[in-house]
């Protein structure tokens, strides 16, 4: 689960500038903070239960709904190309965030094939009517942009214990390290990469400049910030299979999958990925070289304990996975 030599790209610190943008965002934060408190503002949460938006404001969302969303998300929101945007489908997905990652997935990216035709404020009222539909309470306010990194979502329904044909073995067929290099490896490099190349300045090849290749052709199907969705995806979905029973490590020793240590670290890398596709979606590329410090981290944690014997990147072979009393 890391970056050190023999798996996972080390991470490659590019300070200066990140640095400098980090310093100029958290002046603008500190200046816009202190000047709420001269004009006596506090900021305080609202829950959803409070009615945070109005009839008239989900009716305008409505109508964008209708004219931009529908054709994808269905006519009630129930999904069909893309996920719903009602029910617990939707709270899977979007449930215990905040409103304004919703609005900024909606403003920036949304539809999918021709994004950020619609304004802020068609982007808020558009959720608005998401709220409407899930039947959050109106109130006597229209929902505004200040408001929304304070309002939660609420979480997700707990998934029943056992679903229809819940009860399939899973019997691993990859040994530790396979898994790792058929999915982990390539899916946190793509996220690591985009600290050197912007997935936005992507530039695709000329149809029929050389003979067909399966592997370019796939990379023109998802492009540019698509691929770093999905890489971030990959990881929260399929980290959970370290914890498989029944799989080995490359040395033939049992996947520890029992340990307090490694389903923490385990639990580490999902959310470094959580953390990674909340920043793709933003499609800024600071954001994600701030994750990437963190997906970083949560591989270097286990790979110290269960991969690199002794000296970084020297545990090979039989050094993985060791024998922890």
């Amino acid at each position: 689960m890391g970056s050190s030599r023999g798996c996972l790209m080390r991470l490659i610190r590019l300070g200066r500038t990140a640095a400098r943008r980090a310093r100029a965002a958290a002046s603008c934060a500190g200046a816009l903070a202190a000047a709420f408190a001269l004009a006596g503002h506090t900021l305080q949460s609202q829950t959803l239960a409070d009615g945070v938006y109005t009839a008239g404001q989900a009716a305008r969302g409505q109508q964008v709904y209708q004219a931009q969303c529908a054709v994808c998300h269905g006519d009630a929101l129930e999904g069909s190309v893309g996920p719903p945007l009602a029910g617990d489908g939707f709270l899977s997905i979007w449930g215990a965030r905040p409103l304004v990652d919703l609005v900024d997935k909606i403003h920036y990216t949304m539809p999918l094939e021709a994004p950020a035709p619609l304004s802020r404020q068609e982007s808020i009222d558009l959720t608005a009517y998401v709220l409407q539909t899930g039947d959050f309470p109106t109130g006597e306010a229209e929902l505004t942009d200040g408001m929304l990194a304070g309002i939660v979502l609420p979480a997700a329904p707990a998934a029943a214990g056992s679903a229809a044909g819940g009860d399939l073995a899973l019997v691993p067929v990859a040994n530790l390290a396979q898994l790792m290099r058929a999915v982990t490896f390539p899916n946190s490099n793509a996220i690591f990469n985009v600290q050197l190349k912007d997935p936005g300045d992507q530039v695709l090849p000329a149809p029929g400049g050389r003979p067909f290749d399966y592997v370019e052709w796939g990379s023109t199907v998802y492009p540019g910030w698509q691929a770093i969705d999905l890489a971030a995806l990959a990881l929260v979905e399929s980290t959970p299979l370290f914890l498989a029973p029944g799989r080995r490590c490359e040395n033939g020793r049992p996947v520890p999958v029992d340990r307090a240590d490694w389903k923490q670290y385990t639990e580490e890398l999902v959310e470094a990925g959580r953390a990674a596709y909340r920043a793709s979606q933003s499609r800024s590329v600071d954001a994600v070289i701030e994750v990437a410090d963190q997906l970083n981290n949560a591989c270097d944690n286990c790979h110290t304990i269960y991969r690199d014997a002794g000296a970084e990147g020297s545990g090979q072979g039989a050094d993985r996975c060791p024998e922890i009393p």
